[in-house]
C-alpha cells in the first residue's frame, strides 16, 4: 500500500492552517483526530500511512503520522467536495520535538525533503519502509499503555483499531489515580517495581469502574473515585464479564486460594505449603 506525505508550514499565515493545538488534544482524549487536508494526490486506499512534515523556516521534519480515512463516498463520490483528503491522525510529536530533517536527509535520502508536499507527495514503496523505521527509532511510546505498538510503527494490516475507554488512557488522570491509590494492583496486590525495579516505577494500569450505562452527556470523571489502579491480569479479568465489569472486590473474592488447575500433578512441597498457609489463615 502506498503512502503519502503530507507538509504544513506554520509561517504561511496567508494559506491554508492545520489546527496542530486541537488535533493533539482530540488525539490525547479519544486516540485519533479527524481532518481534512488539501492534499491533490490520494494513495487510493483507505488505511495508507499519511505522514505530517514541518516545512517552516524554524521548524523542519517529521512530526506526526495517521492514516487515509475512507477516500470514496457513496456511489464512489469523493466524501469532500472541495477535493480534500480525509485523514486519521493518530499520533502528533510536540512542537519542537520532531525528528529533525537533518536526520530525515541522512535515513532517508531518496525523499526530496526540500520540496513543497502541501498537497501530498506519494512515495516510493522503499522510502516508506525507511521512514517507518525511522520514526520507530524516535517516536515515543505510551507512558500509560506500554503495549499498545506505537501509531506508525506498523501497518494498518497488521493492527485493528480498538474503541478504548478514554479515561482509561487519559494520562494525567492516571497520574492523579496513581498518586492517590498508589501503584499496587487493588486485585491481587502486585506491584510493578516490586517485581521489575526501577523499569517498572510508577507504572500500573487502571480501571474505569463506572459501567458505560450509568455515564450521561452530563458525566465528569474524578480520577480520585472513578479509576482504580490494577495490573493487566486482573485489568483483563474485569472485562471478561459484560456489560457490567467485575468490580474490584468481585475479583478479590475469585482469586483462587490454591495455585494449580484441577487434573494437574502437585509437588508434595507445594501441598504441603498450602496446608501450612491455610492453617496459619484460619489461626489468624
Amino acid at each position: 500500500m502506498t503512502a503519502i506525505m503530507l507538509g504544513w508550514d506554520p509561517d504561511r499565515r496567508e494559506e491554508w492552517q492545520f489546527a496542530y493545538a486541537s488535533a493533539a488534544d482530540a488525539i490525547r482524549a479519544d486516540g485519533v483526530a479527524s481532518v481534512s487536508w488539501p492534499a491533490s494526490v490520494s494513495p487510493g486506499a483507505a488505511g495508507a500511512d499519511v505522514w505530517i512534515v514541518l516545512q517552516g523556516g524554524h521548524e523542519r521534519g517529521l512530526l506526526g503520522h495517521g492514516t487515509v480515512a475512507d477516500v470514496r463516498g457513496p456511489a464512489g463520490q469523493s466524501p469532500d467536495d472541495d477535493g480534500s483528503l480525509p485523514v486519521d491522525l493518530d499520533l502528533l510529536l510536540p512542537r519542537g520535538e520532531h525528528i529533525p530533517e537533518s536526520v530525515l536527509l541522512d535515513r532517508v535520502p531518496g525523499i526530496e525533503w526540500g520540496a513543497d508536499p502541501t498537497s501530498g507527495t506519494l512515495l516510493a514503496p522503499e522510502d516508506a519502509l525507511l521512514l517507518r523505521a525511522v520514526w520507530a527509532e524516535h517516536a515515543p511510546s505510551s507512558a500509560v499503555d506500554p503495549v499498545t505498538p506505537i501509531p506508525g510503527t506498523l501497518p494498518m494490516s497488521a493492527l485493528t483499531r480498538v474503541v478504548v475507554n478514554r479515561y482509561e488512557r487519559d494520562p494525567d488522570a492516571v497520574r492523579l489515580c496513581l498518586a492517590h491509590h498508589g501503584t499496587s494492583c487493588a486485585v491481587c496486590g502486585f506491584n510493578f517495581e516490586e517485581t521489575f525495579g526501577a523499569a517498572g516505577r510508577e507504572y500500573m494500569q487502571v480501571h474505569h469502574i463506572v459501567p458505560g450505562s450509568r455515564m450521561d452527556a452530563d458525566y465528569v470523571l474524578d480520577p480520585l473515585t472513578d479509576l482504580v489502579p490494577l495490573c493487566p491480569n486482573c485489568h483483563a479479568m474485569t472485562h471478561r464479564r459484560t456489560p457490567e465489569p467485575y468490580s474490584s472486590a468481585e475479583l478479590r473474592r475469585l482469586i483462587r486460594p490454591t495455585t494449580h488447575l484441577e487434573g494437574t500433578l502437585v509437588d508434595p512441597a507445594e501441598l504441603c505449603a498450602q496446608e501450612d498457609a491455610a492453617r496459619i489463615l484460619g489461626a489468624g
